[in-house]
């Protein structure tokens, strides 16, 4: 008689903050509009800009706020010819524990997911260097003009990929419960649903020699 089958494993990672050192998204901003309008745009939201650099404002509303200011009306092409470069250059804040657990993974069989409420413009070309088999992230709605130029809103297209958004997306994409053995690796708030969903869930695994077991 046939034993069950074997459950699918995967492993899914946060990004900012867990593979990486630090935030990405407002160092593509500076790098797309520059230093001095990214500023601007932070003192004409004055609570929010303050409050995201107190840490009293999470990033996800911060971002929301602040990519209706910069992005709307901005010809797609424009920002998406800015993504590669912009993966080269954070290439030297991922985290090398990170790199090697997500090496780990793969030389077992794994199925590899980039999770992450950032945007996909520098986020695809990441996953792809970095051989991840599928990328979950937050994407900018596009219009298009009377001449059928595309051009971002400076909405979001659906739902952030943050908090309970994380785990509905992977399920989704490979299935739950009993059919997948699910790693997650995340660092803060937007990734407690996602960690509550895995069997083994990692808080903030490569900070230091053991890391952190749950989220606070």
């Amino acid at each position: 008689m046939a034993g069950p089958a074997a459950r699918r494993v995967v492993a899914a990672f946060d990004f900012d903050g867990t593979l990486t050192d630090r935030d990405t998204l407002v160092p593509f901003l500076v790098r797309a509009f520059g230093r001095r309008r990214v500023a601007a745009t932070f003192l004409a939201l004055p609570f929010t800009g303050i409050g995201y650099l107190l840490r009293l404002v999470g990033i996800d509303e911060f971002k929301r706020r602040v990519l209706r200011r910069l992005v709307a009306g901005v010809p797609v092409q424009r920002l998406h010819a800015l993504g590669p470069a912009h993966a080269r250059a954070i290439a030297p804040w991922l985290r090398p524990q990170a790199l090697r657990r997500v090496e780990w993974h793969r030389a077992r069989g794994h199925r590899l997911v980039l999770v992450s409420a950032t945007l996909d413009l520098y986020l695809a070309p990441v996953a792809e260097q970095l051989g991840f088999d599928h990328l979950l992230c937050s994407r900018l709605a596009v219009r298009r003009d009377a001449d059928g130029t595309p051009r971002f809103t400076g909405e979001l297209d659906g739902a952030d990929c943050t908090g309970a958004e994380k785990p509905r997306r992977l399920a989704a994409l490979v299935g739950a419960g009993r059919e997948v053995e699910l790693h997650a690796y995340g660092d803060g708030r937007g990734d407690r649903e996602l960690l509550a969903a895995a069997d083994h869930p990692h808080f903030r695994p490569f900070r230091g020699p053991a890391g952190e077991s749950a989220p606070r």
